[in-house]
């Protein structure tokens, strides 16, 4: 059984983690080292990159039972530290709206946050990810790399109104599977009333 901390799937989620600085330092550079456009496409290929290995290993590790506590940990932290650094790097260059990228933001600190209490209360299941959470995710990881690259492509062809559009997209349904997954938990966020926390009132009822 390999180590859990060397095989392929786990190697491809350390990675990402480690393209995370390099994706922020990029724009960091003088311009006569890397060109603005040169700069935009490294930090849509690291993106890309880190988005078809999150894809590729969680398919590989379950495929070959390489799945470990330790991966299922990093996984999802690692996809969000990607997207969080890369609509922080966005938002510096004027290329997303502040709001998006805190809706978005507070969505993943959020839903993070309700996961661990469900899984501390034996729940962790209402709260697994559903479609809609998986739609959002593919718009998501379109959307951002297209406001990566923003030059038009072929030279011709405007993509950041493209990938303004696919942002909102995925703002709006950001929205919308967070309130589906606070509904399936509320059951177990909401209070239970015994006896004593019923007023006198409403106890003859």
């Amino acid at each position: 059984m390999p180590s859990s901390v060397v095989h392929l799937p786990m190697l491809l989620t350390w990675a990402r983690i480690v393209m995370i600085p390099f994706l922020v330092a990029v724009y960091y550079f003088p311009d006569a080292w890397i060109a603005p456009g040169n700069k935009n496409l490294l930090a849509c290929a690291l993106f890309t990159t880190a988005a078809i290995t999150d894809a590729f290993d969680g398919y590989y590790a379950r495929k070959y039972g390489l799945t470990s506590r330790l991966g299922a940990f990093l996984d999802p932290v690692a996809d969000k530290l990607m997207v969080c650094a890369a609509l922080i790097v966005l938002l510096e260059l004027g290329r997303v709206n502040a709001l998006v990228a805190l809706v978005i933001i507070g969505r993943e600190i959020a839903v993070s946050a309700l996961r661990e209490w469900m899984a501390q209360v034996g729940a962790s299941e209402n709260v697994a990810v559903n479609s809609v959470g998986k739609f959002k995710t593919i718009v998501q990881m379109v959307a951002i790399p297209v406001l990566l690259f923003h030059d038009p492509l072929f030279g011709i062809l405007p993509v950041h109104p493209i990938g303004t559009v696919l942002i909102y997209i995925a703002a709006i349904l950001t929205i919308y599977s967070m309130l589906l997954y606070l509904r399936l938990a509320w059951p177990h966020l909401a209070p239970a009333r015994g006896p004593e926390q019923v007023p006198k009132e409403d106890r003859s009822l």
